[in-house]
């Protein structure tokens, strides 16, 4: 049998539906703006989401040190490379973004920051710290959306990382807004507009420039939240609507509603609005934009909440409406949805990554629907029109293909079939493989249902999924190299920087491995409490996010 904790690829059962030669060049992100060329001013760092960023000296052991129980006060007397901590609140699932001397976190009220809302007051926060130290500096304040939990799940707070460039910042509120924000808050004496209508001008608030209700404006109903962690390009701001269904997990109360737009970020004027998943979104759209110059075409990559992959081309649009290059199904077509995850059917959660001019991206759902099978894709953007990997048919009329369902696209008993997509972009899929040659699929030898985002370096690519097992896998060829099991669930994402890759789960262990094709662990250090969020480097600083506190980890050389 093969190891529990960990073993290496042995036999290999992978789909590798379309034999191509992958491209050496790579492809483009926007140009980052008004930061530092060290900073990580968005979620992936940059538009094409891939979080490598360059950094040296990056410790590979720390100790937290202790918190007082009553006060939550932290006592630094046994801690070890930790530079800073910061107070978050008591659940923090957005990512750290760090530009210009500051560092922003999502995170909900319980570190009652601000006098005027107690830390029993619910609140959706984004909260900005100093760089240098950890200290606070502003919060802005997003109050529950009197729908409740439909809406704004209770204690969720902001779960989507911000995009800053220069001194402003934009993000996705719990309250379904797009909220453009002035990066030194009202500690500069000045109320940037042209939105005026702040409750409190004062040290400690947030600077709201501009702010987009989506649900006002475009009658979107986002299904527990509204997250997105935005991108640009030039002054293009690309964003996820979150539309989904209501609370009996079956209606979608805003079929006609976007669930993808642009916008100018200058001024919150909206450019073109999307509705393509329409009546086929499953449950929620949680996953963010994906923005690269790919073969010399700008593309934005929206993965769908029906389970679909959508790419844009990305501009301005014309008359209110982009231009659709292709679309992709996640899904093999005989999966079917079914209400609390007991489905085979998924949405996407992660966000796709662009790397040397391919698209990786992998299916999930909620994971409050438990673990399920998964799948992971590399999928060929330059292939224009449905790229699925199989087209529906009825039997009844073999020669046009039918349209997706939501439930089901190809029921069997209906006389309906799916046959290979000759225009397909598939470039390979990894779903299981048979690691120790028993002629069996055994639960550590599968790819299940993730929240993740795959993390490529060197070809090699890493992606964690729901079921707590970290896969390492060739990025040109699909070929499986490695896999550990976390034996605890994952929510984020792997970082890989300085020859070494960290990886945290909900148990609050971060496991860091050597960078490469074989397996060499190097360490496994306990955050205190669960880390849901995915570990980040800027200017030589690790920093991680467990539920309540905000880390900065540097070598300490003294």
């Amino acid at each position: 049998m093969v190891n529990v904790k960990r073993y290496a690829a042995g036999s290999v059962i992978v789909s590798a539906c379309l034999a191509m030669t992958v491209v050496a060049a790579a492809a483009e992100p926007a140009p980052l703006n008004g930061v530092g060329a060290a900073d990580w001013s968005q979620w992936g760092g940059n538009s094409i989401r891939n979080n490598t960023p360059e950094g040296t000296n990056i410790p590979t052991e720390w100790n937290i040190g202790r918190f007082d129980r009553k006060t939550g006060e932290w006592d630094p007397k046994s801690a070890k490379n930790i530079k800073w901590v910061a107070r978050l609140g008591s659940q923090s699932y957005g990512n750290p973004v760090v530009a210009n001397g500051q560092i922003y976190a999502g995170t909900n009220n319980g570190g009652g920051w601000l006098e005027r809302y107690p830390s029993n007051v619910d609140l959706g926060c984004l909260l900005a710290f100093k760089e240098d130290d950890g200290s606070f500096l502003w919060q802005h304040s997003s109050e529950k959306l009197p729908t409740g939990r439909v809406h704004d799940w209770p204690l969720q707070g902001i779960c989507c990382a911000p995009l800053v460039e220069g001194d402003r910042a934009w993000f996705v509120t719990s309250r379904g807004e797009v909220a453009c924000l002035d990066t030194q808050g009202f500690r500069d004496g000045e109320n940037d507009g042209p939105f005026q209508d702040e409750k409190v001008e004062a040290d400690g608030e947030a600077d709201i420039v501009w702010n987009f209700n989506m649900m006002d404006e475009l009658g979107t109903s986002q299904h527990n939240m509204c997250s997105c962690s935005v991108t640009s390009a030039g002054d293009i701001l690309f964003v996820n609507t979150s539309n989904g269904v209501d609370a009996s997990h079956i209606n979608l109360p805003s079929p006609d509603a976007p669930s993808f737009m642009a916008m100018d970020k200058n001024t919150g004027e909206v450019l073109w609005t999307d509705r393509s998943p329409g009546t086929n979104i499953l449950h929620g759209q949680w996953s963010s934009p994906t923005y690269a110059v790919i073969d010399g075409v700008p593309q934005v990559i929206f993965p769908g909440g029906d389970g679909w992959v959508y790419s844009f081309r990305g501009d301005a649009g014309s008359d209110g409406k982009p231009e659709l290059l292709w679309r992709f199904d996640a899904n093999p077509k005989d999966s079917k949805w079914e209400l609390g995850g007991r489905g085979t059917r998924n949405n996407v959660i992660g966000t796709a990554v662009v790397y040397k001019d391919r698209v990786y991206v992998a299916v999930g759902q909620d994971p409050e629907h438990g673990e399920g099978v998964g799948h992971l894709w590399c999928i060929d953007p330059t292939k224009r029109g449905d790229i699925s990997p199989e087209l529906a048919f009825n039997l009844s009329d073999p020669n046009t293909p039918i349209p997706h369902k939501r439930i089901q696209a190809v029921v069997g008993t209906e006389g309906e079939v799916a046959r290979p997509n000759p225009n397909t972009g598939v470039v390979w899929h990894y779903s299981e493989f048979d690691a120790n040659n028993d002629n069996r699929i055994d639960f550590e030898e599968t790819m299940h249902r993730t929240c993740g985002t795959a993390t490529i370096k060197d070809d090699i690519l890493y992606i964690a999924d729901f079921s707590g097992l970290l896969h390492c896998i060739d990025a040109l060829t699909g070929e499986p190299l490695w896999t550990y099991d976390m034996l605890a669930a994952c929510w984020g994402s792997a970082l890989v920087v300085d020859g070494k890759v960290y990886i945290g789960d909900e148990d609050g262990d971060v496991a860091v491995f050597a960078h490469g094709r074989e397996l060499e662990e190097i360490a496994e250090i306990n955050m205190g409490n669960s880390v849901y969020s995915t570990p980040v480097v800027a200017n030589n600083v690790l920093y991680i996010s467990n539920r309540t506190h905000l880390f900065a980890i540097e070598q300490d050389d003294k």
